[in-house]
């Protein structure tokens, strides 16, 4: 069929800039949503999301999501299966697919309605609930996920708490956040978004917050009323296993060839060549399938791939929930390539890509004024990276042998290829505060001696600022603009300084190199802006000649300048500059190309055939956070997408790749020994990028600790350095972040065994020991936990303490605190007696009484 007979027209103009489009399948036709319902999802119904991003060379890169809704029917799924392919033939058929089923959606699809979704009951065929037109209705939500967080509508009623989650009770006046005693920090962190979320939603930005700790009782009135919500106080019980608690497992991975919707094994190694691009394959990763597809297939069979994968799924008994990704050949993800034992990578999609649609509106954007052009060379606008700020102090040190040796400060910017070096520069920041670079620079015949003693004293000097300084690992050829911008100039001289790269020489029977005094050296200038104006000593031939560049050319004690044709002039004025540098006070001589004296080519060994084309210039790549974990000692990384700030986490290391260079950042909760090892990680990391991804693999690498990120690391986030002054887990901070509340107490008054705090204790010991009468009263309670079992006592047990024990508590005058604990003590006692008169004899009242009279502290 033609393309205008398969094009839904409600897809026309999808696509033409970046954001977010959203159509839900209504009477099996694709109805575009309107932008105020954009992250409301009704469990009834299925959608089609579709992300146009806008890479840094200007590409469009399209993303298509079908959601099926829990209750949404076989045929609104498949609908939504099918217009998918559909939207991407219309897209130029380069779109990544996803199948997204409600309550197990991708993290990439979540990153898109942050900081959650909360899908609703109903939908199109049924009708739709507006919660937010009737009366207000109080729900309980748990909550799953450290940084894509999923968000799930759970009965309201005790029985649907436990002590492993976070739970969110969203009440008329108040919300509520019941972190389960056992549950994760950053799942917790992550809730308190989930709350303001709600918040602003359905409470217009009005409403109190509390926090509720499973078995501490620290703020009663907050616990108190959280209880009565419930009918009261009661132990919950243990957590019931539940369909969102399977974890898929990643089982060995299988290709299948599709041909005519069937399914065929390929029983070989997973290499990138078995993949065809006049056919379609399936890869099953057990917990994730993924549907590839070659560039020259056709419509119908990639419609005939999905209806075979959605077969495979049923054939197999997987879950329904099973998510799909369909990716085309030259634009699949990470993730994807890091399922094969090699990727070979190309740069055919890359210039494919970088001729998109976008790549018009890049080119324009470039265009405009630039400051300090000059006349006779074209208008180039440089975009100049986040530098660091002038006017600290730099110190060098060559390394040689086991020790380090200060260069003077007429040498800084001199280094030579055969040796190492050590640079730290101290500088005050834009908020005063003293930061600190700390580097060594790897010269490409440098000896492996002195590249691991150069990484030991970086990390002791590192190790002796108490991990401030950003350390980085730079080799020759791929300095970043920071480092460049530190020395004005900088020229990389060949052969060494060292004795280490003397002997070294010596040993091979090669001739030393080493730049002289005297002699002939030929030096190429390159960038002429602050952050890439290095030079580089070439060999003194003519045939090291470019007609886009100009060269320094010493003879003796003659200098020349030769100008390059369609060279620029600044270019001629920083090649005077390193004249100078190079040879102070020595008159130099200048000639244009195609009026070079003898002597000039005398001097490099004869006239030759020369180059007159620009260097090729690195691809310009989209900046990844990714978390990592080791299987098998096999390093694996999962992507945070549509990264931010808030995914630095306090308890984690991670890594940031830009493409020209990486960082593994540190979290300040992370231990002291896995911070040690942040270089061996950032060196597993490059080693898999190499293989997948093509990255350099003497790409710069950083470490990062939290709270001493420098200016271009913080780029590639909206920074609020006001975080890192706050000091926690990633719950604390946040906390004290979105509601200026703390975790530890809760408001004032709230923590001295006032009466409302003591009733709740003791009405929790009442049920402990008495239940007999807690069974009239809840038929919410699992069964297993009527039985007033250890469990259950213990835990009392702890709400007491926390009621009766005010150690850590402000201490009124001495006379005055005897007496209150006097009172309350008895108190206390008496109302126990009560409970223990009515307690079975098969628990131990002797033992259980010595436990109590400990916890209250009675002699």
């Amino acid at each position: 069929s033609s393309t205008k007979q398969i094009l839904d027209p409600a897809f026309q103009g999808a696509g033409q800039k970046p954001g977010t489009e959203i159509w839900r399948i209504e009477d099996f036709k694709p109805v575009p949503l309107p932008k105020s319902d954009y992250g409301k999802f009704y469990c009834g119904d299925s959608y089609i999301v579709l992300q146009t991003t806008c890479n840094r060379g200007g590409a469009y890169l399209s993303d298509i999501h079908f959601w099926i809704g829990k209750d949404s029917s076989q045929d609104e799924a498949g609908t939504s299966a099918i217009k998918t392919v559909e939207l991407d033939s219309m897209l130029g058929g380069r779109a990544v697919q996803h199948r997204e089923p409600q309550g197990y959606e991708s993290d990439k699809f979540l990153s898109y309605f942050k900081p959650c979704i909360i899908p609703m009951e109903g939908g199109f065929a049924s009708g739709f609930r507006k919660p937010e037109e009737d009366k207000f209705e109080t729900r309980l939500y748990i909550c799953k996920g450290k940084r894509a967080i999923r968000v799930k509508e759970v009965p309201f009623a005790r029985s649907s708490l436990n002590h492993d989650d976070v739970f969110i009770l969203d009440t008329e006046k108040k919300i509520y956040q019941f972190n389960g005693a056992n549950s994760n920090i950053q799942e917790r962190a992550k809730a308190l978004e989930v709350i303001q979320h709600l918040k602003d939603k359905y409470h217009e930005g009005v409403c109190d917050v509390a926090i509720v700790d499973d078995g501490k009782l620290q703020a009663e009135s907050d616990s108190g009323e959280f209880w009565v919500v419930f009918g009261g106080f009661a132990p919950i019980g243990k957590k019931a296993l539940s369909d969102d608690d399977v974890i898929l497992e990643t089982t060995p991975t299988k290709l299948y060839s599709v041909n005519n919707g069937k399914l065929t094994l390929e029983d070989t190694v997973l290499t990138k060549s078995i993949l065809e691009n006049t056919k379609c394959f399936l890869l099953d990763c057990g917990s994730e399938l993924y549907v590839w597809v070659g560039r020259v297939t056709q419509v119908d069979d990639r419609k005939a791939a999905s209806v075979a994968v959605e077969e495979f799924i049923v054939k197999q008994n997987r879950p329904k929930t099973t998510r799909v990704t369909q990716v085309i050949q030259g634009y699949e993800d990470h993730t994807f390539k890091s399922k094969f034992d090699s990727w070979p990578v190309t740069n055919a999609a890359g210039a494919s890509g970088e001729d998109g649609r976008g790549k018009v509106a890049a080119l324009l954007k470039k265009k405009g004024d630039v400051k300090g052009a000059s006349k006779n060379s074209p208008a180039v606008n440089e975009e100049i990276p986040p530098l660091l700020e002038g006017g600290g102090k730099l110190e060098v040190w060559c390394v040689d042998g086991s020790a380090k040796t200060a260069l003077p400060k007429e040498d800084l910017g001199k280094f030579h290829s055969g040796d190492c070096y050590i640079v730290l520069y101290t500088y005050h920041s834009g908020d005063k505060r003293e930061e600190f670079y700390l580097t060594y620079w790897i010269g490409k015949n440098s000896i492996l001696e002195d590249q691991h003693t150069a990484l030991q004293i970086t990390n002791t000097i590192w190790n002796s600022m108490k991990g401030r300084p950003i350390l980085g690992r730079i080799y020759e050829g791929k300095e970043p603009p920071q480092f460049i911008a530190l020395f004005q100039p900088m020229v990389i001289l060949k052969g060494g300084i060292s004795c280490g790269y003397k002997n070294s020489v010596q040993e091979k029977g090669l001739p030393d190199e080493t730049y002289p005094g005297t002699g002939v050296a030929l030096v190429r200038i390159n960038g002429t802006s602050i952050h890439n104006n290095k030079t580089l000593q070439v060999d003194a031939v003519s045939t090291s000649l470019s007609s886009t560049n100009c060269f320094v050319l010493q003879s003796g004690n003659s200098m020349f300048i030769w100008i390059g044709n369609t060279s620029s002039y600044e270019q001629q004025q920083w090649a005077a500059k390193i004249a100078e540098f190079l040879k102070p006070g020595v008159a130099v001589k200048h000639c244009k190309e195609g009026t070079e004296s003898s002597s000039f080519w005398s001097a490099l060994g004869g006239k030759q055939d020369y180059s007159n084309k620009n260097a090729t210039q690195d691809v310009v790549r989209e900046p990844h956070l990714y978390t990592f974990s080791f299987r098998n000692g096999k390093l694996e990384v999962t992507e945070v997408y549509n990264f931010s700030q808030d995914d630095l986490l306090t308890e984690d290391v991670m890594v940031l790749d830009t493409h020209a260079e990486v960082f593994v950042w540190m979290g300040q909760c992370v231990d002291t020994k896995e911070k040690q090892m942040a270089f061996e990680i950032g060196e597993k990391y490059i080693e898999h990028a190499v293989t997948f991804e093509g990255l350099a693999s003497d790409v710069p690498l950083y470490k990062v600790s939290e709270g001493n990120e420098p200016c271009f690391f913080r780029t590639y986030f909206s920074w609020d350095s006001t975080r890192s002054l706050i000091h926690g887990n990633s719950f604390q901070k946040k906390l004290s972040l979105m509601f200026g509340m703390r975790s530890e107490s809760g408001p004032k008054g709230s923590g001295d065994g006032g009466p409302t705090q003591r009733a709740s204790a003791l009405a929790a010991l009442s049920s402990a020991f008495n239940p007999s009468s807690q069974d009239k009263q809840s038929t919410d309670r699992p069964q297993s936990s009527g039985d007033g079992g250890p469990t259950q006592r213990a835990s009392a047990l702890a709400a007491l303490s926390s009621a009766l024990n005010t150690s850590g508590k402000p201490k009124s005058p001495q006379s005055q605190s005897r007496a209150g604990q006097g009172s309350q003590r008895a108190a206390a006692v008496s109302a126990l007696s009560n409970v223990l008169a009515a307690e079975s004899p098969r628990i131990g009242r002797q033992r259980f009484v010595f436990r109590l009279l400990f916890l209250l502290h009675l002699d």
